[in-house]
């Protein structure tokens, strides 16, 4: 019988990343998360780090200690980001730089190090998300829509990269979800975004997952490059 595949997901301590562990552990997948912040559950076939992700040392160990028990991965979900929502003129600096940290930088840190191990295998997925706010130019938004808008090219440039290693490489944009991050916006707010989309409702986590899964398919190795948006936006 074959091992289970090994799934990375980062940001896992709660909301999207939090489900796709308790998803990819039930249907039998061996499941790795991460987070900066402890978490406060257990599931079967789950293990824990805890970490910056923008860290490489700690990255590159977290690595490291996977390869030595699992003898590397198979697909990782770079779901771990941050948001924020500032007009131009009221974004600082720091903001700035934790967007782009998180986003960008701590997406490519885990790309590349997962891409260093999946290269000598026969399979490999790398699946990042992005975001509706860059399709739809979100007003408020132009530095949180800018670092995802980073995560797309970074997402098509590197599927070309690593087609010659078996390796794919895509990306989802989310419409809106109900998170804590919308929790802490305007139902009017929430709905003017809604109304632009083609199919006018909230996005469930369920939308996600079933497009990683058509993503991480074995069939779908003719599959990269790609950047699906939810929501016809």
């Amino acid at each position: 019988m074959d091992s289970p595949k090994v799934i990375l997901i980062s940001g896992t301590r709660k909301g999207v990343g939090r489900y796709l562990a308790e998803y990819y552990a039930q249907k039998g997948y061996q499941v790795i998360g991460c987070s900066r912040n402890p978490i406060d559950f257990q599931l079967p076939r789950y293990e824990h780090f805890q970490l910056d992700i923008t860290d490489e040392e700690k990255v590159r160990k977290m690595f490291f200690d996977i390869r030595k028990k699992y003898h590397g991965i198979d697909i990782l979900i770079n779901n771990a980001g941050a948001a924020s929502m500032n007009h131009v003129l009221l974004t600082t600096v720091e903001t700035v730089k934790k967007l782009f940290s998180v986003n960008v930088l701590g997406t490519f840190l885990l790309s590349r190090e997962a891409a260093k191990w999946m290269r000598n295998r026969p399979y490999g997925r790398i699946i990042n998300l992005g975001s509706a706010a860059t399709s739809l130019k979100l007003e408020g938004e132009a530095v949180y829509a800018a670092s995802k808008a980073a995560v797309v090219s970074f997402t098509q440039i590197m599927a070309k990269e690593l087609a010659d290693f078996n390796v794919t490489v895509n990306a989802i944009g989310p419409t809106p979800l109900k998170t804590d991050l919308t929790r802490g916006v305007s139902d009017d707010k929430i709905q003017k975004i809604i109304e632009r989309q083609s199919i006018k409702r909230y996005a469930e986590f369920s939308d996600i997952s079933n497009v990683i899964d058509f993503f991480i398919r074995k069939e779908s190795d003719n599959i990269t490059g790609q950047v699906i948006y939810l929501g016809g936006v």
